[in-house]
């Protein structure tokens, strides 16, 4: 089969467009026909061995797709060959075909489309989780988002509008906020431009936020920490600047407010039927109108190495998207 292959471990540069093997589904697995696969920030983790998961080479990134069940091992009862599925792989998407646990497989209901399909359970799944699981987030709470036009970022954005929070939407350019403001978000903060702490005290009337969504890290955590309400929530998704922020642990004392880890992952693995009602709530909203993914670039499977770039260089607007089978 086609595929991009991680050989090495490097930046996107360093894969290759070849073949490997078609996989074989083991008995609890599902062996897909890979229509459309997302891209996401720990794809450029995984071929930089720098994600939690570590595959063995040569494998191919890729962990979120959507395709056609054309195998199922002689343990799997929740789907059957030829149902249309989005599933979990957390790596070998890039790639025409795909063999994925059943139990990270869910069956995709009528009128959703694979390239939407493909691009919504990293983003939502792991916003969603966060405001809701995490965060508690409630209607009338002001939510702060970091790195809002990117793909955590804009679903973030949108569900927090759908929750009934006020959205602060924070990022880098006023293209990136304009996008921002057409998915719900009231407010803006050019962080580029405009200093975070200063402009969060300014919007809130000295209250601060009652919950901070941070898939970026580095130099805003902090400044966003200090622009916490009093009992707020301070959710920590991801580190896309590159760096660990090292927080003062009196700043958690003096707000009263919580610093709180979302690990998607290993909580739709820990607790999958919490997770499965998480996404069939997203899945209603997405038939109901309610959240709908901003695509912000089509690439080939050949292209997917440009794809995984432009979120490494954090010029992807919403969800990049490769369309394998055209």
């Amino acid at each position: 089969m086609k595929a991009v292959i991680c050989e090495k471990f490097g930046l996107p540069e360093t894969l290759k467009y070849g073949e490997l093997p078609d996989p074989t589904p083991g008995p609890s697995q599902v062996l897909i026909q890979v229509d459309a696969c997302g891209v996401n920030f720990p794809d450029v983790l995984i071929i930089q061995n720098k994600y939690q998961f570590k595959p063995e080479l040569p494998f191919s990134p890729g962990g979120e797709v959507a395709g056609k069940v054309i195998e199922i091992g002689s343990e799997v009862k929740n789907v059957q060959v030829g149902d249309s599925v989005l599933a979990l792989c957390g790596w070998g998407g890039f790639a025409e075909k795909v063999a994925v646990d059943s139990d990270r497989v869910f069956k995709l209901p009528s009128g959703l489309t694979s390239e939407i399909a493909a691009t919504t359970l990293y983003t939502y799944g792991t916003s969603y989780h966060a405001l809701k699981d995490r965060a508690n987030l409630q209607p009338g709470e002001t939510l702060l988002v970091l790195g809002a036009a990117g793909g955590v970022g804009l679903a973030a954005v949108e569900l927090g509008k759908t929750m009934g929070a006020k959205v602060i939407a924070a990022a880098s350019s006023e293209e990136k906020l304009a996008l921002c403001k057409e998915k719900g978000a009231e407010l803006t903060i050019n962080y580029q431009k405009e200093d975070l702490k200063a402009r969060i005290k300014e919007l809130t009337q000295g209250k601060g936020v009652d919950v901070v969504y941070d898939p970026v890290g580095g130099e805003y955590t902090e400044a966003a920490l200090r622009g916490m309400a009093w009992k707020g929530r301070y959710l920590i998704v991801g580190f896309a600047n590159g760096e660990i922020p090292k927080i003062p642990m009196n700043l958690p004392l003096l707000k009263g407010c919580s610093i709180v880890g979302v690990f998607w992952g290993q909580f739709s693995k820990l607790e999958p039927e919490m997770s499965f009602q998480n996404i069939a709530q997203l899945m209603q909203w997405i038939k109901q109108g309610k959240i709908s993914q901003h695509i912000g670039g089509r690439y080939s499977l050949e292209e997917a190495p440009k794809a995984l770039n432009a979120i490494l260089e954090r010029k992807m607007l919403g969800k990049g998207v490769v369309i394998v089978k055209k």
